[in-house]
């Protein structure tokens, strides 16, 4: 078994692409189920965010779980699996797990190095733990995943600046309102993207947060929060939004809903009475949660992630992110060699234990033919035999836990098998053997986005 990363970001696919496959938080389990439905998958996870959705799966084989995984995918976004292809990215085996290390250190984020993207791979986790599709190679895998992120974080300083997609988006309203100190804001949405859109908006000094939700619980207990760190802050429901905006100038909408939540009519409406006054508005969703209509009304402008996707593609990559790709190249590394060494463990038992049952076997022979030797001489011989077979195989099983760890460290531990008639269906006595072969279709742009994540 092999892992195998399939999916779409802002890397490898235009914003629009990304909203047509979207995965809400309430789809997560179905598609889930429907993944390990595939004939060669047998476990799953999914990380969706606001600029990526990805698939992280353990497949039998390539081509097979590929062509399992794209299915699920295509039939969820509605996409045809050629256009699918024409934005996917793939990534196997090696190559998987340095890329899922990469994206937990924020080095694949919109915003290179930013922080909430462990939190996202953890829900991601979780959800597929609660699902049932997640066994032992992907919790190794994601905790492993997890522990780098934090040391990324913890030792390069990649995140110093605190920048996330929400920090970007609110320092370009911040440039089209002149500044943030003293306005009024509306936030769309209370889970944790309103969170820490309301945590920006109180640091930057707005005078007053307005929180709207269709639960009027989470947004009662955001507002709240807020309030207790010294800023004016109330709740509000959905339908008040024309009327907040009114006085707002400022709103900023990250629902995580799938489908518009802010409607052309309402924003217009309240355009309509604000005297010409400017407004910002930052759609955070994906899909949208603002109808795209709205930013051609009279004085609104918008900050969408299009917005930002352009705007970030070239964005800085200096000594820290250098530091932070080093170390996770180091991770991936000493992790693959970890696991190339636990694949041949079971090799080596099995040999010691076919030695075992060949001196078993002989000295059960040498009591048929010496029936009358005396117990001690009996016992010596036993000792010594057992020393003389140890010694030999000494050598071959530390040398091969050694060879394993390197990037053919699975060759040997078939070629130790070959050599002492192991059987390769046994039981957790053959490492899986990886193909290495990739889709004509995917192959070119495989290597490229690889190339992207260097």
């Amino acid at each position: 078994m092999t892992v195998l990363v399939v999916g779409l970001s802002h890397r490898s696919a235009p914003v629009h692409v990304l909203e047509r496959a979207a995965v809400g938080a309430d789809e997560v389990p179905k598609l889930l189920e429907e993944l390990l439905r595939g004939q060669h998958v047998s476990e799953a996870m999914l990380l969706s965010t606001c600029n990526r959705i990805e698939v992280v799966a353990v497949v039998d084989a390539f081509h097979g779980g590929l062509a399992d995984v794209s299915a699920v995918l295509a039939r969820h976004s509605g996409m045809s699996l050629t256009e699918l292809t024409e934005h996917v990215f793939v990534h196997y085996a090696g190559s998987a797990v340095q890329h899922l290390f990469a994206v937990a250190a924020g080095l694949d984020s919109m915003v290179v190095g930013e922080a909430q993207i462990l939190g996202q791979l953890r829900t991601a986790y979780a959800a597929a733990d609660e699902a049932g599709t997640v066994g032992r190679a992907l919790h190794e895998l994601a905790q492993q995943a997890l522990r780098v992120g934090k040391r990324v974080h913890a030792s390069t300083g990649i995140d110093a600046a605190g920048a996330s997609v929400v920090s970007e988006a609110l320092a370009d309203a911040t440039t089209q309102l002149d500044g943030l100190a003293g306005r009024r804001a509306v936030v769309v949405g209370a889970g944790a993207m309103g969170a820490l859109a309301a945590a920006h908006l109180r640091r930057a000094g707005v005078a007053e947060i307005v929180v709207l939700n269709r639960s009027a619980d989470r947004a009662e207990r955001l507002a709240e929060n807020t309030a207790a760190q010294g800023t004016a802050a109330r709740a509000g429901a959905l339908d008040a939004l024309a009327d907040e905006l009114v006085a707002a100038d400022l709103m900023v909408a990250c629902t995580g809903a799938v489908g518009t939540v802010v409607e052309l009519d309402p924003v217009a409406g309240a355009v309509a009475r604000r005297d010409g006054r400017p407004l910002a508005i930052v759609d955070l969703g994906l899909p949208r949660d603002v109808d795209p209509r709205v930013g051609a009304l009279p004085g609104v402008s918008v900050v969408d992630l299009a917005t930002l996707q352009r705007r970030l593609a070239d964005g800085d990559r200096g000594a820290a992110v250098a530091a932070a790709q080093e170390l996770v190249a180091e991770e991936a590394q000493a992790y693959l060699a970890a696991q190339r060494s636990a694949e041949v463990t079971p090799t080596v038992t099995a040999l010691r234990r076919r030695a075992s049952e060949v001196i078993d076997a002989e000295l059960l022979r040498l009591d048929s033919r010496l029936p009358g030797l005396e117990p001690k001489v009996r016992e010596e011989f036993n000792r010594s035999i057992r020393r003389v077979v140890d010694k030999l195989l000494h050598t071959p099983t530390v040398q091969i836990k050694k060879l394993a760890e390197g990037p053919d460290g699975d060759s040997y531990a078939a070629a130790l098998r070959a050599l002492f008639e192991l059987d390769p269906q046994t039981p957790n006595a053959v490492a899986v053997q990886r193909s290495g072969d990739v889709l004509a279709s995917l192959e070119s742009r495989t290597e490229s986005h690889e190339g992207q994540d260097a």
